[in-house]
């Protein structure tokens, strides 16, 4: 299975207004990918990054707002997406949320809004694609932070994430025909990264013996190379730490 070169073929992302996502979209789209794209509160970043790729690589471009606590909204974007261009090629699943704090200060309504869009959102949007997907691929951005990086204040985001690379496992079984993968990096140097108090961000770096942070790019390698690479079989979680490329 190889989506190197794409003629005819789709691709839905979350979360594409910035980092990851916004990437992402970009590197499909040079790939002659036609898209769909979702956002949550950056819906003018969303419409500039629509103009752009269609602008520029001549494909298709729609963007919608999607709540990803609603299951409306996702059987929506679903919906949307069927009637604008038909069969679904690739997901990506990249939005996310997180509200790092101390034990004490953690509520139930923002530990559950976490497992909410982080878990159930990528759950549901994985249930209503897929009726849509025929021998297609599923990309679910994980982390590091579900596996062994987590820190004091990120447990309900660990929690969230850790998650994410057991439904991945899962859907490996219960798909049949399509490839699911979950992605999981170290510190990437996204807008939300650059956000965090410098000496925090140092020592947990530091802590993890992570020398420097992942450029976006290399996560988008990674995850292209997932998608082309038949020695990556679906189920399986790809870890980055290090910002080597892929040739």
């Amino acid at each position: 299975m190889c989506f190197e070169r794409s003629d005819q073929m789709n691709c839905l992302i979350t979360g594409a207004s910035l980092g990851i996502g916004h990437n992402l979209a970009y590197k499909f789209a040079s790939l002659g990918y036609n898209l769909f794209l979702t956002y949550y509160t950056n819906k003018n970043l969303c419409i500039k990054l629509q103009k752009e790729l269609e602008s520029k690589y001549q494909i298709k471009c729609y963007i919608e707002k999607c709540d990803l606590k609603k299951e409306e909204d996702i059987k929506n974007v679903i919906d949307s997406f069927q009637k604008k261009l038909g069969k679904l090629n690739i997901l990506v699943n990249n939005a996310d949320t997180y509200a790092d704090e101390i034990l004490d200060n953690k509520t139930k309504e923002s530990f559950m809004e976490t497992l909410e869009v982080n878990v159930v959102g990528t759950f549901l949007m994985i249930k209503y694609s897929s009726k849509i997907m025929d021998n297609g691929i599923i990309i679910n951005m994980s982390s590091t932070d579900g596996i062994d990086t987590y820190n004091e204040y990120n447990l309900d985001y660990a929690i969230s994430k850790a998650a994410i690379i057991q439904m991945t496992k899962s859907m490996s079984l219960i798909l049949k025909g399509i490839k699911t993968i979950a992605i999981a990096p170290n510190w990437v140097k996204t807008e939300s990264t650059m956000s965090v108090d410098k000496s925090f961000l140092d020592s947990e770096l530091k802590r993890i013996g992570q020398k420097e942070l992942i450029e976006i790019d290399t996560v988008v390698d990674k995850i292209i190379d997932a998608i082309n690479n038949p020695n990556i079989k679906s189920g399986e979680v790809i870890r980055i730490e290090n910002n080597e490329r892929v040739n």
